[in-house]
């Protein structure tokens, strides 16, 4: 019921808006969240691992957090690599306008928070973040992971955390099959695992010129 409300494009939670003292990037910086959206009381733990784990996102290019919530993973990219432009994406409103909110007060303003829909077909992206929403299903999940993870760039990485309970393992065969159908420029593995979590890493590799 939960996973259902903070992925609604409208919730009807009340706004309950509050203010959080957060660490990201190595920085400790106010935030605002709300009722509604994806853990409106911080960073949650699977976010936790995937940033304590993570190379620092490439320095330029297109960066793309699915799924921002109020924009933990999306205002660290944003942070880390200065030159590059983040598209923060969730189908919350509200979730949209809280990151966009805090990405504004932190001075950021090479971050693009969009609704799926409103970011271009031709984007290619450097890097790729997420905490994917695991609860709406399979098949939405699976929809959401087939629209972005093939757009990552030659010799580009995408890293997603899900937990092991939660059909991390499965999931991690069904995106090797779903991007070998893709490309074979695509490889999936699981670089590390932290109290339930795993983090698993897409890799695109470039291709060779004569």
């Amino acid at each position: 019921m939960a996973a259902t409300h903070y992925f609604s494009p409208d919730p009807d939670a009340p706004l309950d808006r509050r203010r959080l003292r957060v660490e990201l990037a190595g920085r400790n910086v106010d935030v605002t969240t709300a009722g509604g959206i994806f853990s409106p009381d911080g960073v949650d733990k699977g976010t936790a691992v995937l940033l304590r784990h993570v190379p620092d996102p490439a320095e330029t290019g297109d960066l793309l957090d699915i799924g921002c919530g109020w924009g933990p993973m999306a205002l660290t990219m944003a942070m880390r690599s200065p030159r590059a432009r983040v598209w923060a994406v969730d189908v919350n409103e509200r979730a949209r306008v809280l990151c966009a909110e805090n990405a504004s007060a932190l001075g950021l303003d090479n971050v693009m928070v969009r609704a799926p829909e409103d970011v271009p077909d031709d984007v290619r992206f450097t890097t790729i973040w997420s905490n994917p929403p695991i609860r709406v299903g399979k098949a939405v999940l699976h929809e959401l992971l087939q629209l972005w993870l093939p757009r990552l760039a030659d010799d580009a990485d995408a890293w997603l955390v899900v937990q092991k309970n939660l059909g991390a393992d499965s999931l991690q065969t069904w995106l090797r099959s779903m991007l070998a159908s893709v490309s074979e420029s695509f490889t999936v593995d699981r670089p590390e695992t932290e109290k339930g979590f795993r983090l698993l890493r897409v890799q695109r590799r470039g291709t060779a010129t004569a």
